[in-house]
């Protein structure tokens, strides 16, 4: 580790020292081209300052040239006149002298002519060279701003990488640091460690000599008393307690427990498709002209409604087996007895599936028939009946590979252990083709509600309907990909072999025999256990009769603290059905004391009625309240002169007076009777409340703890997800590591590439020196011609 760290080292110091020396270079590189701009910069300065001297020459020239030009027209005049003069002169006679002048004319006129063509000569040139110089001058000026934007462009790149390499040489440098520090710590663990080397080999010396001398010990021990070896022979062995392997039965377990909350959700998705499913029978027909649920939908119905009967025990049997194995028991094929029972409940629930399936073709047929139903929506419901074809064969299918594997636990001789592993594979192929089967139902139903959605006479139930069933089966589709991968994936240890045989490996066992084998070995651990607890101390005899007395005397007041106990709570039992008593005589009072204000008030009522209609006062007040002749009467003569449902004569001064009793004239025995009975019923309904009560703490408590277990799944999910990111992340950093070799491989290639155009830009500069130089020697050339045109 510390030869790597070092060879890193020194990797990171070279590529540091080749970093600076490029950097040097382009430091040089970049002074050398601010030296260049700079040269430029005072070249073009000079090239305006000769233009400008230029273009003042070239006004003097012009300015010349106009001079020159009225001259020649003053000669040309004055030779006009003269040629006026010779004519006259002529017809006069020729004169000698006048001849010699016309020479001498003629002489000045072809020197005229020549400097005339001189000037107009030299002025073509001096244009040309003007116009080149122009032309010279433009490109030179575009070339001299496209060389600075790029010396602009350079220099950005050169500041960028500059940047970048100060950026990277004080990573590299921090770097150096973090690696330093780690090589120190690596080096204190390296000593570390090689002391503990040094100790852990002198104690395996140690141990490899105790374990020799052990060995001879005891290899002298068995040749000399023990008599036989009983794992020599296979019958022999097969009467030893064999070793069992707990990480196996623990890993059983855990794959149960797995499979019990799959099948939870598969039970719950299967409840609400079959519910919702009932739902839509009632609710399905359109058209309202058409009779509501025809009767075979009546029946269909009833069959839906009967489903949890048949769904809810395949979660009861699986969570039966899931608690029937445990760390001490052997979990295979031939001593779980609880398969059995689950098999059975599958059975029940295919049978249901096989039942129903007619119905469903039929109600769908029904569907078909509607006057509403289009040609799409009666493809659909074919596709559905195909799918429900599919899925109850799949569940045959699968029902009977359950029965196949819980045959070996009823009878052990029904299937060989070789060929379990050919059940379990076909049990994971079907289980996908399940998950398919599910998946194309559920398909096909999303676009059979879409188009019903798109039907005039659509009701907002059945569209909610839609969305229940959608989400059950999606649900459905989730449960059975989970449990068709969770089977894939613990496929090779329902196949694997299983955690017990007979010590040495040879031969095989019968599980019942190992089962029992195990229960003796828990018998016989538990007994070593209570033969090797600790024995208690001894008590001093003095010590022991006074702990007698003690006892004796804390015994005897328990015994009446006891039956004081015992006589308080008969007293507080007597005293509450004491309470309960009164409480009823009360209630009894409160209702007699109802009845008689009841009856005083129908009887001034009556004796009202009776003034009114012209009574005597006489006759009013004898037969009044206080009158003798009705609290004389009481419940007993009534009921003796036969008054429970005749009419009540009595007569006065005036006339006769009839009253009829009411239904509220009940018996003392009726309204106690009635009173006890609300009394109970009270008590019962109060119970009833208190066990509702618990129920739903109790159904509580199950949604948290099925919470709780999913939180752990969840939580173990998340475990996986994070050890993946973490093998992300290394990957990442591997990544970037080569990202940072080929970054630098690529600045590498862009410092040669920058030094190359460096070089091409000197060139190009010197080139265009050498011009600037042609250039001005052409200009002067230009300038002492145009002098000595002068």
């Amino acid at each position: 580790m510390a030869a790597d760290l070092q060879a890193k080292y020194t990797k990171l110091a070279q590529e540091y020292s080749k970093l600076r020396a490029q950097n040097q270079v382009l430091k040089k590189g970049v002074v050398d081209e601010q030296a260049s701009s700079t040269s430029l910069k005072d070249q073009v300065k000079q090239r305006e300052q000769s233009l400008r001297k230029v273009e003042q020459e070239m006004d003097s020239l012009t300015f010349r040239n106009q001079q020159l030009a009225k001259r020649v027209e003053l000669l040309q005049e004055e030779l006009a006149a003269n040629e006026a003069k010779g004519k006259k002169s002529k017809n006069k006679g020729d004169s000698p002298s006048q001849q010699g002048l016309q020479q001498t004319q003629s002489v000045f006129d072809e020197d005229l002519q020549k400097k005339i063509q001189e000037n107009e000569r030299l002025h073509i040139q001096f244009y040309e060279a003007d116009e080149q110089y122009r032309q010279q001058e433009a490109q030179l000026k575009v070339r001299l701003e496209e060389l600075e934007r790029d010396h602009e462009q350079h220099q950005a790149v050169v500041d960028g990488l500059t940047s970048k390499y100060m950026d990277t040489i004080e990573r590299l440098q921090s770097d150096k640091a973090t690696l330093e520090v780690k090589s120190q710590t690596l080096e204190r663990e390296t000593k570390e460690c090689r002391v503990r080397t040094e100790e852990c080999q002198q104690q395996l010396r140690k141990c490899q000599s105790e374990l020799n001398r052990q060995v001879k010990q005891s290899s002298s021990v068995i040749q000399e008393k023990v008599p036989f070896n009983d794992t020599k022979f296979s019958d022999y062995n097969s009467l030893n307690v064999p070793p069992h392997n707990r990480r196996h039965q623990l890993k059983a377990r855990d794959v149960a427990g797995q499979a019990l909350g799959f099948v939870q959700d598969l039970v719950g998705a299967l409840l609400n498709f079959h519910s919702y499913t009932e739902q839509r029978v009632h609710i399905y027909p359109l058209d309202s002209s058409i009779e509501p649920i025809s009767p075979l939908n009546q029946k269909f119905s009833q069959y839906l409604h009967e489903n949890a009967a048949y769904v809810r025990p395949l979660e009861e049997g699986l969570v039966q087996l899931y608690q029937s194995i445990t760390e001490d028991t052997v979990t295979v094929l031939e001593t779980v007895g609880k398969l059995k029972d689950f098999a059975d409940h599958f059975t029940s629930y295919t049978h249901f599936l096989q039942k129903i399936l007619p119905y469903q073709l039929k109600s769908l047929e029904e569907e078909c028939r509607a006057p509403l139903c289009t040609s799409s929506l009666t493809s659909k419901n074919q596709e559905l009946q195909s799918d429900m074809k599919r899925i109850t064969s799949v569940f045959d299918k699968l029902h009977s590979y359950i029965i196949l594997l819980a045959l070996p636990s009823v009878r052990q001789d029904a299937m060989p252990q070789s060929s379990s592993s050919a059940v379990f594979t076909q049990l994971a192929a079907c289980l996908h083709s399940l998950h398919d089967a599910v998946k194309e139902m559920s398909k096909h139903y999303s676009r059979k509600a879409s188009l019903e959605q798109q039907l005039p006479t659509v009701t907002q139930k059945l569209r909610t309907t839609n969305e229940c069933l959608l989400a059950s089966l999606g649900v459905l589709t989730n449960s059975t990909g989970k449990i068709a991968t969770f089977f894939s994936n613990n496929l090779d240890f329902f196949t694997s072999s299983t955690g017990y045989g007979p010590r040495g490996g040879a031969g095989a066992l019968n599980p019942l025999q190992a089962e029992s084998m195990l229960g003796n070995k828990k018998k016989a651990s538990d007994y070593m256990h209570t033969i090797r607890k600790p024995r208690p101390e001894s008590v001093p005899y003095r010590e022991a009769l006074l702990n007698r007395r003690v006892l004796t005397s804390s015994t005897e007041s328990r015994q009446g603290l006891t039956q004081q106990v015992v006589a308080s709570q008969e007293k507080i039992a007597r005293l509450e059905q004491e309470k309960e008593h009164w409480l009823l005589e009360a209630q009894l009072g409160r209702v007699r004391l109802e009845k008689e204000s009841q009856r005083i008030q129908d009887l001034e009522t009556q004796l009202s009625s009776a003034l009114g209609g012209g009574g005597s006062p006489a006759s009013a007040l004898s037969l009044g309240p206080g009158s003798p002749a009705l609290t004389s009467l009481d419940d007993g003569e009534l009921e003796e002169r036969g008054v429970g449902k005749e009419a009540i004569l009595s007569t006065g001064l005036v006339g006769m007076l009839t009253t009829t009793p009411t239904n509220e004239e009940v018996g003392d025995e009726e309204s106690r009777e009635q009173l006890i009975k609300t009394h109970y019923m009270a008590r019962v309904g109060e119970l009833s409340t208190h066990l509702q009560a618990s129920d739903s703490k109790a159904v509580n408590f199950h949604a948290e703890c099925r919470a709780l277990a999913k939180r752990l799944a969840i939580a173990e999910k998340s475990r996986e997800t994070l050890t993946e990111e973490v093998k992300l992340a290394n990957q990442n950093i591997t990544s970037l590591q080569d990202e940072l070799a080929t970054t630098k491989r690529s600045y590498k290639e862009q410092l040669s590439m920058m030094s190359d155009h460096l070089c091409s830009m000197n060139e190009t500069l010197s080139k265009q020196r050498e011009e600037i130089d042609i250039l001005k020697l052409g200009s002067k050339g230009n300038s002492k011609l145009l002098k000595k045109g002068r």
